[in-house]
């Protein structure tokens, strides 16, 4: 079958890598997204291990590095400001703890938005309201009053997935708090930031405070954690949050105070639980699902965005492969990405479980088995076949078949 219509709900990451991927093995693609437009700014994101492959198979490695934060490395700081460690972007051939590929969540997303907007329809201010799959396709109502067929709808709206919600179940089921919570906004650089991320960690309470440069010089990222064993504060709620922020990280020390001085009048302040997304399966019939809506291992794993690619690629690989029958296809891209995604998620709640503040009493920690870990990360960065689907359709200028 050939023109399948595909429905992509979700327009950060994930959904255009999909969207990109489904074009070009045939597919006739819509994108909706529920905010009126792209969303600048974000956290920093990594492409590591096998992910840069896949940026080069899509034909964009140029432009993702040309957008990158150029971010040299970082150090870790006491609450004085004197340098602990220090980590450097070519650590572990650039895929180490600062990544040689970082670059801004939102610029990423305008990436593969430019590369899509010629071949896709993307909707923006509306969302799915209904849906309805019999065994041929899929109904769906959107808010906005459309109506409209497609053959197979996919779930690329993130941690909070309101597709997830309707077709699986209520996220209390599947999203799993990790006692953690993130925030962070961009600050004006008053720091004498370059090119050089500053870390704080407050052992004694698990909290942190840092500061990273993006692209615009004039202007850095501050990041804040602290423990939180329940999170009930709405996800939309932004002055409910920054009232929380503030009780929080009152005494971290450091920068502390002068970061939360701009609290109020940043344009992009971001704060939600760190918390992971763990489903039996990835789909339902006709409807599936990608990145953090299916599998989200939290931005603690540092793979959230290869996840995202990584799935992308795959999931469009196979349900074409299969000629687009979603049994099938579900089938197979998941058979190939849940020992992937399961690998990035223990590493994500390790990290987690590392930040802890330690019991006054407790026993100092056994030193861990590196051997393990080591075949862990490996696992997490490279352990997922590319396939290079051979006889599959590729509309694209650089042919993945015969790779991989």
């Amino acid at each position: 079958m050939s023109g399948i219509r595909v429905l992509v709900a979700g327009a950060s990451i994930a959904g255009p890598a999909l969207a990109h991927w489904l074009r070009r093995r045939g597919a006739e693609v819509t994108v909706v997204e529920r905010a009126p437009g792209l969303r600048p700014g974000g956290q920093a994101v990594d492409a590591r291990g096998v992910t840069k492959e896949v940026i080069v198979r899509m034909g964009l490695d140029a432009p993702v590095r040309a957008a990158r934060t150029e971010t040299a490395g970082a150090y870790t700081v006491d609450a004085d400001g004197t340098v602990l460690e220090t980590f450097s972007a070519e650590d572990d051939g650039g895929d180490g703890y600062i990544s040689e590929i970082e670059i801004l969540r939102g610029d990423l997303s305008q990436v593969l938005y430019d590369d899509t907007r010629d071949g896709v329809e993307y909707v923006f201010g509306d969302r799915i309201a209904e849906l309805t799959q019999d065994a041929d396709g899929v109904d769906v109502v959107f808010a906005g009053g459309d109506r409209r067929r497609f053959e197979l709808v996919i779930g690329a709206d993130g941690l909070h997935s309101s597709l997830r919600g309707m077709v699986f179940g209520p996220r209390e089921r599947f999203v799993r708090h990790l006692g953690l919570v993130l925030a962070f906004y961009s600050v004006p650089n008053e720091f004498g930031l370059d090119r050089w991320l500053l870390d704080h960690q407050d052992k004694a309470t698990g909290r942190s405070a840092s500061l990273r440069p993006i692209g615009d010089a004039t202007r850095a990222m501050a990041m804040f954690s602290f423990p939180a064993a329940d999170f009930d504060v709405d996800y939309r709620d932004i002055e409910a949050q920054k009232v929380l922020l503030r009780e929080r990280v009152a005494g971290l020390g450091w920068l502390t105070p002068r970061i939360l001085a701009h609290l109020d009048d940043t344009p992009d302040f971001y704060l939600d639980q760190v918390a992971q997304v763990v489903l039996d399966r990835w789909s339902s019939g006709r409807v599936g699902l990608l990145g953090d809506a299916a599998f989200c291992a939290s931005p603690m794993s540092g793979q959230g965005t290869g996840l995202a690619l990584v799935g992308a690629y795959l999931l469009a690989g196979e349900l074409a492969a299969a000629g687009w029958d979603p049994a099938a296809g579900f089938a197979a891209y998941e058979a190939r990405m849940r020992s992937f995604v399961e690998a990035n998620q223990e590493i994500g709640r390790m990290h987690v479980d590392s930040l802890a503040a330690a019991a006054p009493d407790a026993a100092p920690s056994p030193e861990p088995d590196m051997e393990a870990l080591t075949e862990l990360v490996e696992r997490a960065l490279n352990g997922v076949e590319l396939p290079g689907y051979a006889g599959v359709p590729d509309s694209g200028t650089t042919s993945a078949a015969g790779q991989g």
